[in-house]
């Protein structure tokens, strides 16, 4: 009898110290902590192997914030965050109030969580927002960062309902006394598994969320608002694994603009813009485009998807697709489909692929510095009163668009299709009314689709892009 209970006493001391040996586990899924022990085998009794624990959450009013949009609250908000992320992270709250704020950084593991009724004001004065070394057109330069940013982390979000507003600024991006960038709203740089959910942004005159160089992201069910030049609403920056879904964007600028550097510098860094997946949003544009991909391309971009959309406005055009000779790389796999395309001032689709942007100080040059294009796709578009259907005359003759389909499209134009420089067409049931001259019109095109189209002049290229006496050196 002694000799059993002993045996059994020897027993669960091992098992309890083997129990105590076991991390504890902490999934940052935003909603709380998933247990994980294995299926246990026939006769045998379940044993864990991983010790629960709650998912940890820091109020930044007991860190000393108080919210009532005089106070700045840097300091408080980011000693919760830090905490947070230092004891294994998890969400930091923001409850109700007005939290005025310089720059504050995510950290890996921690997702900021708003309440109903809770803001971030940015500060207005500059220094409250550090410098560093921010990308802004395509160039890693000298600037202010974010309100919110993350640099390197993973495992981070943002998660509404709330709301983040951004400083009023000087009328141009850049710091008039020093000639730097002005701050974006929210910036994570390379990061990993990024979640922005539920919250409403208001901007003036910048980007409002501007991820770079960072993968696997999602934005859902966000409402992003901005008013003034430059007032992007979100610009993927040399991202991967992106997902934008359910959000409604209305913007003085592209309500999304997908980039990857510009000249030689992003094209040695080839930090390519790939899978993107934009899909039930509302899109409204008070100044360029709705959707613009590129102009800065140089480390390339594919495999974006366009689906169940609606466009209530552009300037410009709703789908702006733009590079030119110097860039070098690619634009290829862009498709977009199921479409609701309405009150645009230019058309529904453009290429301008030879001129759009500013010329890089280094260029990439001869024909390796012409962007190849390849693979557009574009089916079931409705439009209502598009001034022009589809402006694709800017495509470069030394190396024409390889593969374009515009497939099911109907509604009212004043102008039809306008192509050159495109092989590989494929048109089919293009079902408009109202447009002046020819359906389509051509310069160059071969494929399917093309009977009775009428022939168009052949578009200016422009100079080469010269190959420079000394080859460019990444510093």
């Amino acid at each position: 009898m002694k000799k059993s209970f002993l045996a059994r006493r020897s027993f669960l001391k091992t098992a309890g110290q083997s129990l105590l040996a076991v991390p504890a586990l902490s999934v940052l899924s935003g909603i709380g902590v998933a247990e994980q022990t294995p299926r246990p085998k026939p006769g045998k009794q379940r044993v864990p192997t991983a010790v629960l624990k709650p998912r940890l959450v820091l109020n930044i009013r007991d860190f000393g914030a108080t919210g009532d949009g005089a106070t700045k609250e840097t300091a408080a908000i980011q000693q919760t965050i830090d905490r947070c992320s230092v004891i294994g992270g998890g969400d930091v709250l923001v409850p109700a109030g007005n939290y005025l704020t310089g720059s504050i950084q995510l950290k890996s593991n921690v997702i900021l969580r708003f309440e109903e009724g809770a803001t971030i004001t940015g500060s207005p004065d500059y220094g409250d927002y550090p410098v560093t070394q921010v990308r802004w057109e395509g160039k890693w330069i000298q600037g202010h960062i974010a309100l919110i940013y993350a640099i390197d982390a993973s495992h981070i979000g943002i998660i509404g309902p709330g709301k983040i507003v951004g400083y009023v600024p000087p009328p141009a991006p850049f710091d008039p006394k020093m000639k730097l960038r002005r701050p974006a709203l929210v910036e994570p740089i390379n990061c990993n598994d990024i979640h922005f959910e539920g919250f409403s942004t208001s901007n003036h005159g910048m980007w409002s969320l501007h991820p770079t160089c960072s993968e696997n992201l999602v934005f859902k069910n966000l409402t992003i608002r901005s008013t003034g030049g430059l007032g992007d609403g979100i610009d993927v920056d040399s991202c991967k694994h992106v997902v934008i879904d359910g959000c409604d964007i209305s913007t003085g600028d592209d309500c999304i603009s997908l980039k990857s550097g510009r000249g030689s510098e992003g094209y040695t860094l080839h930090r390519t813009t790939e899978d993107v997946h934009i899909s039930n949003c509302t899109f409204a544009d008070s100044n360029f485009a709705c959707i613009g991909i590129g102009s800065e391309t140089s480390g390339g971009i594919r495999n974006v998807h366009i689906e169940h959309c609606k466009f209530t406005g552009a300037k410009t055009f709703a789908l702006y697709i733009k590079t030119r000779p110097g860039r070098g790389a690619f634009i290829e796999d862009i498709v977009a489909n199921d479409l609701d395309v309405s009150s645009t001032q230019g058309g529904l689709i453009r290429f301008n692929l030879l001129g759009s942007g500013k010329q890089d100080e280094s260029p990439v040059p001869g024909m390796e510095g012409i962007p190849t294009v390849r693979n557009f796709r574009f089916s079931r578009i409705h439009v209502i009163d598009a001034p022009t259907l589809v402006d694709g005359t800017s495509v470069h003759p030394d190396k024409p668009l390889e593969g374009l389909s515009l497939i099911d499209i109907s509604g009212t134009c004043a102008k039809g299709i306008y192509l050159a420089n495109v092989h590989k067409a494929v048109i089919q049931n293009i079902n408009v009314r109202g447009y002046a001259g020819a359906l389509i019109n051509t310069h160059n095109v071969t494929g399917i689709g093309l009977h009775g189209a009428a022939p168009i002049e052949a578009p200016k290229s422009g100079d080469p892009v010269a190959v420079p006496e000394r080859p460019y050196q990444l510093r």
